[in-house]
């Protein structure tokens, strides 16, 4: 999922950049040698703010995962290390934060993996530090197509992430190319007409309003409106009378719950809008229904997200989901199953290598295939992605996210 930055002449591109010129380093996985026989791993998540529910439980994903496995990988001991990438001054990643971790990352000779990020602009920053070192980067969150796949994304996608020419960033989620049109599809199963679309102003949360838009206009969808939110208002009220005066079937919104989707969602209910509400996997989480009020989201709320809920996984994921409970005495939150995922991978791509040198890690990730994980098997194609497709559709009730249906589109 994402947590972005703002499009612009300069934007991103300069951002990471800046940040690439900044790495310093070890040079293409050479350099320093760490301590015999200890291999670090570590997260780059934000660890403060409302994020912080859904990020704890991917951390407590990662910890179990490196438990299970005795904290050792043949004679290896792994050191895991959670790192926050989000200041107090934000309440949520912070670019800056982002890049002094990345940094931080590839000038300890220890580290071979990198578990991060949760949000795709933070991913924008980082990629590229990690990438000229040849440090591993695998991604349990991030859905923003660019950073893996050729199209028409932002300038310069992917390419501008692999400056050394290599691939050193996965991820174990499916991307928003896919949500978008599952979210196409499942509005028009539900009988939608028309929509208005609504969307954060960055990068993640443009991007897939920018494909629901697409695809409902395809499906023959009438798109009434398409408005990006001022993120840090206190109120949306007059936004909502503008879209009540178009009279949509639905109220898209592109973006994330610490850009005020909850809000969004009471002032649909306090001007009197009748359309339902549909967002990404990035209002997928507690926070969101906390925000939006349950009683206004109740019944209302349509929410995608990659993969399977964790209270309905299956065979191995169910053997997770019970051990999570038990363990940890809470439910996890939808990426805690893959904060898992991307440790036994990371475990994976150590065992694979068989020796402390960072571009044998990344290599041994990069040929992962038929990986019989939390979601059934899969594989890594060549662009880092996962070849799982499918989609959980998801509605709030009782307060609570209520799974509804798996759905993929070709």
């Amino acid at each position: 999922m994402g947590r972005e930055l703002r499009r612009g002449p300069f934007g991103v591109i300069a951002l990471a950049a800046a940040a690439l010129l900044a790495g310093g380093g070890l040079g293409s996985g050479c350099g320093p040698k760490g301590r015999p026989g200890i291999v670090k791993i570590v997260s780059s998540l934000p660890m403060q703010g409302s994020s912080l529910g859904q990020t704890q439980t991917i951390v407590d994903g990662i910890r179990m995962a490196i438990e299970e496995a005795g904290g050792k990988v043949g004679s290896f001991t792994i050191e895991y290390e959670p790192w926050d990438d989000a200041s107090a001054q934000k309440g949520s990643w912070d670019e800056t934060v982002e890049a002094e971790n990345a940094r931080r990352a590839v000038n300890d000779p220890d580290v071979l993996v990198y578990i991060g990020t949760f949000n795709s602009g933070a991913a924008k920053v980082a990629a590229p530090i990690l990438n000229r070192e040849g440090l591993l980067m695998i991604s349990p969150a991030n859905t923003w197509p660019g950073l893996t796949k050729p199209g028409n994304w932002d300038p310069g996608e992917p390419g501008i992430y692999r400056p050394s020419g290599k691939l050193t960033y996965f991820r174990v989620v499916p991307a928003d190319d896919i949500q978008g049109p599952v979210s196409a599809a499942w509005a028009q199963e539900l009988g939608v007409k028309s929509v208005y679309i609504l969307h954060d102003q960055e990068t993640y949360g443009k991007g897939i309003a920018e494909i629901v838009r697409r695809e409902c206009e395809k499906r023959g969808i009438a798109v009434k409106g398409f408005d990006g939110i001022d993120k840090k208002a206190p109120e949306y009220r007059s936004l909502m009378t503008k879209v009540k005066g178009t009279d949509p079937d639905l109220v898209y919104f592109g973006g994330i719950t610490q850009n005020n989707a909850g809000q969004l969602v009471k002032d649909m209910v306090a001007v009197g809008v009748r359309a339902e509400f549909m967002g990404p996997d990035g209002v997928y989480e507690k926070a969101f229904i906390e925000a939006a009020g349950a009683a206004n989201a109740n019944n209302r709320c349509y929410i995608t997200f990659g993969g399977i809920p964790p209270k309905n996984l299956t065979g191995k994921g169910k053997v997770f989901y019970d051990t999570f409970v038990a363990k940890f005495k809470k439910e996890p939150e939808g990426y805690a199953v893959y904060g898992y995922e991307a440790a036994k991978v990371a475990l994976e791509a150590i065992r694979r290598a068989g020796k402390e040198e960072r571009e044998a890690v990344r290599a041994g990730c990069a040929g992962i295939r038929d990986f019989d994980g939390m979601l059934g098997k899969w594989s890594f194609d060549a662009n880092g992605d996962t070849s799982l497709k499918f989609m959980s559709c998801n509605i709030v009730k009782n307060g609570e996210l209520e799974f509804v249906k798996l759905m993929t589109v070709d």
